[in-house]
């Protein structure tokens, strides 16, 4: 058995250096708090693309890709210095150097199930630490699925650190996309720990991190679909009169907008940024629809939504597309939050804000991915942001999130006011910063708060706009709160958990990286690269109001002699 798991994870190795998956990393620094226990004191980002044929070689995108860039941090914090890129990208492999018997001692421990996969469990330890040669030998724990024995999550570190590196404590997953294929999806980091007083007392800063991968197949599973449609073009002959077949200036030229906004968006998810479109789109359109219908809103063309697949909180136009970052919709508190979100950002549509018609020509958008962010920029003037602004107000106004309006300003205070504490992740890649849509939630809260002064202006129980805002309530949820990726196609899906009952006070955690605990599941498709399509929600208010339930990951219990459960349908 140790044989046939060595030999599969060997052949792991192999085949994961065939792919550049996209990879986002995410450090953040962690600060005692007498309210919440801890706090956010800072933070690091880094997006890039693996060249895993090279080793754990990264191409960084970035607007600015110079050396800076490829590391995370600055020598001037001494404690902290340097965050290699390459060394969370190193946490995918067990060991670089050769996973093995002459290297390591596997002893079994038990059976224990992650989701719906049985795994066996057992601990790793180097044979010999003293050799230099034997630096960074992994020491922790591995859980292997009991069909094939691949590899499914390890926990541990490398060993051998020195003064001038370090490896630290990570938890690696892997996620089952076709038959024998599972690759590396999520790594959670941590280092430190509040209550040592002592190296908190010397200026060490305690941190958590996660790195995302994603991107395997990209573009492939989009193509492979379209070559398999069977189009038949109709028979019937039309009469050319009776029918209006020519293009007026005016429809020419929102056609030319139109391949401009295809253009751009099809560069992006061909790259990866750019989520396919799927079921969190339909709920994002959704909460539009709701805005349009109550506002009388005839849009030509119509306006769709995008999910941006960073980590990042930012919101932006691309002519009639919204796109919202999945670390936005990630923690977002309820729909009315939402709601104030897309009001503003829809008042960018209806004001007719469009992107650089040049985009239009395809080959603007031919250019290398490591020059995204120079050829991308959809923030916009301070004119159009004020005029989004008025509308957007005036648009919340008349929704069915007007009464909520409490919420979305507590949401956006909470950006607003840890804006020193994570500047990284609310600094935009692509467009605005999400604390531009404040002003609507505010302006939609005062409007109310006048209208429950005059109702209630004889029994002398009128609230302010800050009395409204329910301190308990939760302002933002922690990063992961409510998107899943599937790395192989980039598919996203809303998290399905069960209620998380009473929250205590220390476990409000807004913005912050918390553990990942993972529901494996194995593909019943035997194809190489699944599509592992969810149902698509009802149209309507219902689809949109899965975002009012505050997920929590499913954390795994171990129950030795627990039955195999039935395979899930696909």
């Amino acid at each position: 058995m140790l044989d046939r798991i060595i030999a599969e994870e060997q052949a792991e190795v192999g085949l994961v250096r065939q792919y550049s998956p996209l990879v986002e990393t995410y450090v953040q620094y962690i600060r005692p708090d007498k309210t919440t226990g801890a706090a956010p004191d800072g933070d690091r980002y880094f997006l890039g693309r693996a060249e895993l044929s090279r080793g754990v070689e990264m191409m960084p995108l970035d607007k600015d890709a110079s050396l800076k860039h490829r590391a995370i941090g600055s020598w001037s914090e001494f404690f902290t210095s340097q965050f290699l890129p390459s060394g969370f990208l190193q946490m995918i492999f067990i060991d670089m150097n050769g996973f093995d018997r002459q290297h390591y001692r596997i002893e079994y421990v038990r059976r224990e199930f992650l989701g719906e996969v049985r795994c066996l469990v057992f601990d790793v330890d180097p044979l010999s630490t003293k050799d230099k040669k034997d630096r960074g030998r992994f020491v922790g724990r591995i859980w292997v699925e009991d069909q094939d024995f691949h590899i499914v999550r390890f926990n541990g570190a490398y060993g051998g650190s020195s003064l001038v590196s370090n490896y630290f404590n990570f938890d690696s997953w892997r996620t089952n996309v076709g038959k024998n294929l599972w690759l590396p999806s999520f790594i959670y980091s941590e280092e430190g720990s509040l209550r040592d007083k002592r190296s908190l007392n010397i200026g060490f800063k305690v941190f958590r991190a996660q790195t995302r991968l994603w991107g395997y197949d990209l573009g492939h599973a989009r193509q492979q679909q379209e070559l398999s449609k069977v189009l038949v073009e109709g028979s019937g002959v039309r009469d050319q009169e009776e029918t209006a077949s020519d293009y007026s200036p005016l429809q020419s030229e929102r056609s030319w907008s139109h391949q401009a906004e295809d253009n751009v968006t099809d560069r992006l998810e061909r790259m990866g940024l750019l989520a396919p479109y799927g079921e969190v789109d339909k709920i994002l359109e959704t909460v539009v629809n709701n805005l349009e219908v109550t506002n009388n809103l005839d849009i030509q063309p119509d306006v769709r939504c995008r999910v941006l697949m960073t980590s990042t909180l930012e919101s932006f136009t691309i002519g009639h597309t919204i796109v919202l970052s999945r670390g936005l919709i990630d923690v977002l508190p309820d729909e009315a939050s939402l709601g104030a979100v897309m009001a503003h950002e829809l008042g960018h549509v209806v004001l007719g804000h469009r992107i650089d018609s040049q985009f239009a020509f395809f080959s603007r958008v031919r250019f290398d991915d490591k020059d995204t962010f120079k050829h991308f920029d959809f923030a916009r003037t301070p004119e159009e942001e004020e005029a989004a602004r008025q509308k957007g107000i005036e648009l919340l106004k008349n929704s069915p999130y007007k009464d909520k309006a409490a919420s979305a300003q507590a949401f956006l205070q909470a950006v607003q006011s840890r804006v020193k504490e994570i500047p990284s992740l609310i600094s935009p890649h692509l467009g605005d910063r999400v604390s531009a849509s404040q002003a609507v939630a505010t302006a939609a809260l005062a409007d109310q708060t006048g209208t429950d002064k005059a109702k209630d202006a004889n029994s002398n129980k009128a609230a302010t706009a800050e009395e409204k805002v329910d301190k308990n309530a939760i302002a933002a949820l922690p990063l992961g709160g409510r998107i899943k990726i599937d790395p192989w196609d980039d598919q996203l899906r809303m998290l399905k958990s069960k209620p998380v009952g009473t929250v205590a006070e220390a476990e409000n955690t807004p913005f912050q990286i918390t553990p990942f605990m993972f529901y494996l599941t194995r593909v019943a498709d035997n194809s190489p690269a699944p599509l592992m399509n969810a149902a698509a929600p009802a149209p309507g208010v219902e689809a949109a109001a899965q975002m009012d339930a505050p997920p929590k990951p499913e954390i795994t219990q171990d129950l030795p002699g627990r039955p195999a459960p039935e395979p899930r349908k696909p």
